[in-house]
């Protein structure tokens, strides 16, 4: 089973992830998480990410490219995964194949997409704010990220639905109720 999480920012993606790695037995592999653990553990490409995030910029393209691949070519990784957060984009939804093609690994099985109201998402985001005291999402800034998101990696949905990969699922509801519909059609 290798899944991608698709959804705007705020729509669910990182605690449903979790709870599908939980029921599946498959890591949750997360972009972020991914970029950290390669800092922490000293490979060449985490030094080159560590450079570039000290210096408070984006890290490159095939920089995550390259830690994504590390990590998908890591043993837990061979049994199926959950990705979070990658690809972002056609482009790189197109070098996903490949890479799972050098990997020897079956090529993505399912592209969940959490569909949520763009007003739902400024709602949860800006109550997650106000919980956590994170005074840099801002409504202004959320609407921008839903943009950005709904410019460069909405069209994934396209990409994987010519593929007859994608599913969507109403992302409104439990916890448990949106895990429900996300393992009914994964």
């Amino acid at each position: 089973m290798r899944i991608i999480l698709l959804g705007a920012p705020g729509s669910g993606k990182g605690t449903q992830g979790e709870k599908l790695a939980a029921h599946y037995g498959i890591p949750k592999i997360s972009t972020g998480d991914a970029l950290r653990a390669a800092v922490k553990a000293g490979t060449e490409l985490g030094r080159k990410a560590k450079a570039v995030m000290d210096a408070g910029q984006l890290v490159a393209n095939e920089i995550v490219i390259g830690i994504v691949e590390e990590r998908l070519g890591q043993d837990d990784a061979k049994k199926g995964f959950i990705l979070d957060g990658f690809p972002r984009n056609t482009a790189q939804a197109e070098v996903l194949d490949a890479m799972l093609i050098r990997l020897g690994q079956p090529g993505i099985s399912r592209a969940v997409h959490l569909a949520v109201a763009d007003e739902e998402i400024i709602a949860r985001l800006l109550d997650r704010a106000q919980k956590e005291g994170r005074e840099d999402d801002k409504e202004d800034v959320i609407r921008h990220r839903i943009k950005v998101y709904n410019a460069e990696t909405h069209p994934l949905l396209d990409y994987y639905g010519r593929q007859g990969k994608v599913a969507t699922v109403d992302g409104i509801g439990t916890m448990e109720e949106i895990f429900a519909r996300i393992v009914a059609v994964a």
